[in-house]
């Protein structure tokens, strides 16, 4: 009891973090709305696993190297701001209906984990926990693992939420052209995530 008391804190700091909206859950939102839970699965368990390794790779101080090279950073947030923009045109250009098109695809875990890998602000993240929860004990490696492991629980009850979230949409939505609304209302929010971030970054 005393252990779960003491990683208190960063419970809540992870939970914030992996609930709050930002690009990653929009896209498993509007991908569990268009192609339903099962299919999106794989870009939830994808998203946190690469944040978790992130955690874990930025308490083992490969992190520093975007606080000590802004360059990096900054490449990574234009990649980032530039690709989520695609995606943001692909959904809100997307037809509500048949939703079972071949040529609709569903956010792949592929594709999830490159966005965490490459968005700064979860690097930022990463060395915030690591900053204000770095492990103290005689065995830091066994305790930035063990932060790792929590976040990823934590995050994949998140990210499963949104996806839950993302099926009711279809049960409040009845109609092609209120489905239609929504995914470019998802779009419009995922750009202004991407932005919002490049410009925090």
């Amino acid at each position: 009891m005393n252990l779960f008391y003491s990683y208190l804190p960063f419970l809540l700091f992870a939970f914030v973090a992996s609930i709050t909206p930002g690009p990653t859950n929009i896209l498993i939102l509007t991908s569990s709305q268009r192609f339903g839970i099962k299919a999106t699965l794989p870009a939830v368990v994808s998203a946190c696993v690469a944040a978790s390794m992130i955690v874990f790779v930025s308490g083992v101080g490969a992190g520093e190297v975007l606080r000590s090279y802004p360059l990096v950073r900054e490449m990574m947030s234009w990649a980032g701001a530039l690709w989520l923009s695609w995606l943001s045109w692909q959904l809100f250009s997307a037809p509500a209906a048949d939703l079972q098109s071949e040529a609709q695809r569903p956010f792949s875990g592929r594709a999830a984990a490159l966005l965490q890998l490459i968005n700064p602000k979860t690097w930022m993240m990463a060395l915030a926990v690591v900053s204000l929860f770095a492990p103290h004990g005689a065995h830091p490696l066994r305790e930035v693992s063990l932060m790792s492991l929590w976040f990823l629980l934590i995050s994949l009850l998140c990210l499963s939420a949104w996806t839950l979230l993302g099926k009711a949409v279809n049960r409040l939505f009845r109609t092609t052209t209120s489905l239609l609304w929504f995914q470019r209302v998802m779009a419009l929010c995922l750009l202004l995530s991407a932005w919002a971030g490049f410009l925090e970054a």
